[in-house]
C-alpha cells in the first residue's frame, strides 16, 4: 500500500488529496469496492474519468471529504475535480511514475476536498490536478521518508493550526 498527500492552491479552491494506491486484492481494493458500493447523502463518490466512457487507470474513486451541500459544489465535483484527478493519475503513468502493469493491477482511492465557497472552477482543476500529481509522486516514492519527519517534526507549521 502506499499512501500520499498534498496540499496546493490558498482560498476556496484549495485542493487537499489524500491518497490510497495499492493492488486490487489487498486493502486499497477493498477500500476502493467500499467506496462504490457504500454511498450515502452528501457523499457521492464517483469514479475518475478522462471523459464518460473513459475511466483511467489505475482505476480511481473520487471520496469526498466534506458532505457535499449542493448542486454546485455536486457540480465541481463531478466536472472539475473529477477531470483533474482522472487526468493527474493518466499523466503519471504517462510519466512513468506509476507502471503500465500497476495501472492494471492496482486502484487509488482519492479523498478530495471542494469547499462550499469555491467559485473558480479553473482553479479548483488545476488546484486538484497539481495535488493529485504530488500525492502520487510522494505515494510512489515512500516520501516523506521518516528522516525528513523527524528532522522538521518540531518546526513544522500546519497551516490550520493555532499552534
Amino acid at each position: 500500500m502506499f499512501i500520499g498527500e498534498s496540499l496546493v492552491g490558498d482560498g476556496n479552491e484549495v485542493a487537499h488529496i489524500d491518497l490510497l494506491i495499492g493492488p486490487k486484492t489487498g486493502p486499497v481494493g477493498t477500500a476502493f469496492a467500499n467506496a462504490l458500493a457504500r454511498q450515502s447523502e452528501g457523499h457521492s463518490n464517483l469514479l475518475a474519468l478522462l471523459a464518460p466512457n473513459l475511466l483511467c487507470k489505475p482505476g480511481t474513486v473520487l471520496i469526498t471529504k466534506v458532505t457535499i451541500k449542493g448542486a454546485k459544489q455536486a457540480v465541481q465535483m463531478f466536472g472539475p475535480a473529477q477531470a483533474a484527478v482522472a487526468r493527474a493519475v493518466t499523466d503519471c503513468v504517462a510519466d512513468g511514475v506509476i507502471s503500465k502493469a500497476q495501472a492494471e493491477d492496482f486502484v487509488i482511492v482519492c479523498g478530495v476536498f471542494i469547499h462550499w465557497d469555491a467559485k473558480d472552477d479553473v482553479k479548483i482543476y488545476q488546484n486538484n490536478y497539481e495535488a493529485t500529481k504530488q500525492s502520487i509522486q510522494r505515494a510512489m516514492k515512500n516520501e516523506p521518508k521518516i528522516d525528513e519527519i523527524l528532522s522538521k517534526k518540531d518546526t513544522a507549521k500546519h497551516p490550520y493550526s493555532p499552534k
